[in-house]
This record gives structure tokens, C-alpha cells and sequence, in this order.
């Protein structure tokens, strides 16, 4: 039932430079996203980040893709990042767990999720670090995923449980630099 930073993935949905705008909370959605790239990054989890329709959507938002490799960009279509399998073939898409941020909430998030679920991956979404243009939007999706089997959490109990321990290097610096 714990997040394992050897069995899991961080997926990042749609952080698109023409989407956030009109994201509520979005910075803290970004922030939250950024945050948990970083500590993903020490501890060796692989990061996938999917565009949705970049042509019109934009990139990802600049400082968020700054700490991506391209490798780790998928680009997508549907709505869901399951169906074109991008997701599946990135570095660390083979992986047991995702934990999941990004945007829409009502829409990419959610019918990603519902997909991973379906395909028989351990999900996690990271409630501060996932947005949609309503608050009740975000709300009915975070409900209707945990109805369905993902598991909601907060940027903090990944860190801790991805960490398992203190007392070891890792803990400290990473208790340093994000958990004051």
C-alpha cells in the first residue's frame, strides 16, 4: 500500500504554457509539480511528462521542462495518456506505481487514471499538485478517482514514503531542501 520510489513513476499531465492561465491555484499546482520533480530526481524515479496537442496547447511550462530530459516528454492526442501508449514505453512507464500530477483534473488526470487503474497500476494523485479550471471540478474528480481505486495523497506523504526512513543521508538532504 506504500509508495516505493523503486516501484513507482512520476507522471505529470499537461502542464502547458496556453492551459495554465486559466488553472485555479495554478501556481501552486506548478510549484507542487516542480517540487515533486525535484525530489523525484534525487531519489532516482523516473519522470514522465505528457503535452496534450502542444501545437495548440503550447510546451510545457518552462521551468518545469528545464528539469526534463525530451526523452521524458510524451506527446499526446486523447485525452487520457493510456490510449497511444507513449506513456508505457518512457523510461520508467513499466512501472507498478505512478503518482500522478498535472491538469485538468476533470479531464486529463482523470480519465488517465481511470485507464492506469484499468491497466492494473498502484495510482496515487497528489491532490495540491493537480488543478482544473473550477474548484467543484477539481473536487468531483478527486472523489470520483478515489471511488475507483487511486489512492489521494499530499506532496508530503510521497516524499516520506518514497523516503521509508530517517537517519540516512538522503533523508537529511532532502529533509534540508524541501521538507523545512
Amino acid at each position: 500500500m506504500l509508495m516505493s520510489a523503486q516501484r513507482s513513476v512520476l507522471l505529470l499531465i499537461d502542464l502547458q504554457e496556453r492551459l495554465f492561465p486559466v488553472i485555479s491555484d495554478a501556481g501552486q499546482v506548478l510549484e507542487s509539480c516542480l517540487w515533486l520533480t525535484r525530489i523525484a530526481q534525487r531519489m532516482a524515479v523516473p519522470v514522465i511528462c505528457t503535452e496534450q496537442y502542444p501545437q495548440g496547447l503550447g510546451p510545457t511550462k518552462p521551468a518545469l521542462r528545464g528539469l526534463l530530459d525530451t526523452a521524458s516528454i510524451v506527446e499526446k492526442l486523447h485525452f487520457s495518456a493510456v490510449p497511444e501508449g507513449g506513456i508505457f514505453r518512457a523510461n520508467g512507464g513499466d512501472r507498478a506505481q505512478f503518482i500522478v500530477a498535472g491538469t485538468e483534473a476533470h479531464v486529463c488526470v482523470q480519465q488517465t487514471v481511470l485507464d492506469l487503474l484499468d491497466n492494473g497500476r498502484r495510482v496515487f494523485v497528489v491532490a495540491e499538485a493537480v488543478g482544473s479550471r473550477q474548484l467543484s471540478d477539481k473536487s468531483l474528480a478527486l472523489e470520483r478517482m478515489r471511488h475507483h481505486g487511486a489512492d489521494i495523497v499530499s506532496r508530503e506523504m510521497v516524499a516520506f514514503e518514497w523516503l521509508r526512513q530517517a537517519g540516512t543521508d538522503l533523508f537529511r538532504q532532502i529533509s534540508r531542501e524541501f521538507l523545512r
